[in-house]
């Protein structure tokens, strides 16, 4: 512990981002950095505490608690408080591949549980962790490795996404053949296509760590569809093991009247094409240029799609949520270290907000059904006021009579999430699902019931953070090391 009282001393301190309506006519990065002297005084809040809750990674209540990959969170932020910059990217990386991914997209468990949480801001874990790996890339420590011994074991990731490629790193380092094949045209999974690049930045960030693996030695087949391009049998005929990280790609959809009408997409079709035009310099397939744009659903993946259409110059941009809205404060059944279901502002509502003179988000509203003009194009959204009351055992929403109001549309996105991983390898395969319909596979061994046949991530958890994929590309590699050699030195 580097600084005693720290914690009563200093207060927490974010780096300042990029004014609003500055960032909305760009698609750079928007986060400023913070200069060192700073960052060492908000590592000097951190307590150093007996329990530290912030790396503990675990489920409670349904929400996670502190980091899934058991990030060094209290020795790091010591070696930042005395300026042991090396020593703290070293700690940084013995449990998290890329902290360059969590340290920007990450909502960051850690600083729901962090300690001083209950009595003050918790400490500022996600920017001190980005401001490690940052600053370790600007020194030039982070170097491609020489993998000295070779296994002759080939293994294969089925998917690019962060558990596909935490699980290829974690084998290459143990010495196997890797390659990853992935179906798009670019490797990341939804890191690449499905969270815009103001706010992780494709070439910068992606491109940077796939290099970085590639001079490794891990072989990426880019556009190769297993089960489509590249016959699902073959796997098993070339590799010596298999590793699944499709992800959970199957989005959620809206069973309501005028649903099919011209102008309702899903997020991440919207999301996707945005990414691919501004990377290809073409024009987006879907835009919200000039138009009045619903964006039903809440979580990160609204709020892009709220910042993507402001940058595409919409007409306008709400957001319905059919939850209530959250409390400023942990209420009494939220008690730390429970995930913090309090209000939150966004980096899409406060472009919103500033642009539009208003938080986009409607909450406790229902999509009744999707209107037409007269000549069957979508140009508004029938809407009601919910309240969530008790039925069987469990609370669901009922429409208000009376509160029914109409909303002006030309587009629509769809963003309540994803259902499951998509079937048609996993039946090539033969590999089972459970009843959720993600990939059955142990929480110890990480294996389906195909022998030499592994899963990891969204495909086998279900929808989750960008660290469980990490954590589980992690665990995944060490169950199939020790299936190949018969232990496992993998952490």
């Amino acid at each position: 512990m580097g600084k005693v009282k720290g914690f009563m001393e200093f207060q927490r301190v974010l780096p300042a981002d990029r004014e609003p309506l500055e960032r909305i006519h760009d698609w750079l990065e928007f986060h400023k950095e913070m200069a060192l002297v700073d960052l060492q005084q908000q590592g000097a809040r951190c307590m150093d505490c007996g329990t530290p809750y912030c790396h503990t990674g675990f489920m409670l209540s349904g929400m996670t608690a502190g980091c899934p990959v058991h990030n060094l969170v209290p020795e790091w932020n010591d070696y930042v408080y005395n300026g042991f910059w090396h020593e703290a990217y070293d700690r940084l990386i013995k449990t998290n591949n890329f902290p360059e991914f969590t340290g920007r997209v990450c909502p960051a468990p850690c600083e729901g549980s962090c300690v001083l949480g209950i009595i003050e801001p918790p400490v500022t874990i996600k920017n001190i962790e980005y401001s490690i790996i940052e600053h370790a890339f600007t020194q030039g420590w982070v170097e491609p490795k020489q993998i000295l011994h070779k296994t002759g074991k080939r293994v294969a990731v089925v998917g690019s996404g962060p558990s596909g490629l935490a699980c290829a790193d974690q084998l290459n380092k143990a010495g196997h053949g890797v390659t990853v094949f992935e179906r798009d045209n670019r490797f990341g999974g939804l890191m690449m296509y499905g969270i815009p690049n103001m706010k992780l930045d494709k070439k910068l960030v992606l491109d940077r760590r796939i290099d970085l693996m590639k001079q490794e030695g891990v072989t990426f087949m880019e556009s190769t569809e297993v089960g489509v391009d590249y016959p699902a049998d073959k796997l098993l005929e070339e590799f010596d093991a298999v590793v699944l990280c499709t992800g959970a790609t199957k989005p959620r959809n809206l069973a309501a009247e005028g649903r099919d009408l011209p102008g309702i997409h899903f997020a991440m079709d919207f999301l996707r094409s945005s990414t691919k035009a501004l990377l290809d310099n073409t024009e987006a397939a879907l835009s919200a240029t000039g138009k009045n744009v619903v964006v039903i659903g809440g979580g990160d993946t609204g709020t892009d799609c709220v910042a993507t259409s402001l940058r595409q110059g919409c007409k306008s941009v709400i957001q319905l949520e059919i939850m209530p809205k959250p409390p400023l404060e942990r209420q009494v059944d939220n008690p730390w270290p429970e995930w913090p279901k309090t209000f939150k502002v966004d980096y899409g509502q406060e472009e919103a907000e500033s642009l539009q003179g208003e938080d986009p988000r409607k909450y406790s509203m229902m999509t009744k059904k999707f209107l037409a003009d007269s000549q069957g194009i979508l140009q508004a959204v029938e809407v009601s006021r919910v309240e969530w009351t008790g039925v069987d055992g469990r609370f669901v929403p009922q429409p208000v009579a009376g509160t029914e109001q109409i909303v002006p549309a030309d587009l629509v996105l769809l963003a309540m999430g994803f259902i499951g991983p998509e079937e048609h390898l996993l039946q090539q395969l033969q590999v089972v699902q459970d009843e959720r319909s993600n990939i059955r596979a142990t929480d110890k061994a990480y294996s389906t019931n195909r022998e030499r046949i592994f899963a990891a991530g969204d495909a086998r958890r279900g929808q989750s953070l960008v660290v469980w994929a990490i954590y589980e590309g992690r665990a995944a590699a060490r169950e199939c090391d020790r299936f190949l050699m018969g232990e496992t030195h993998l952490p």
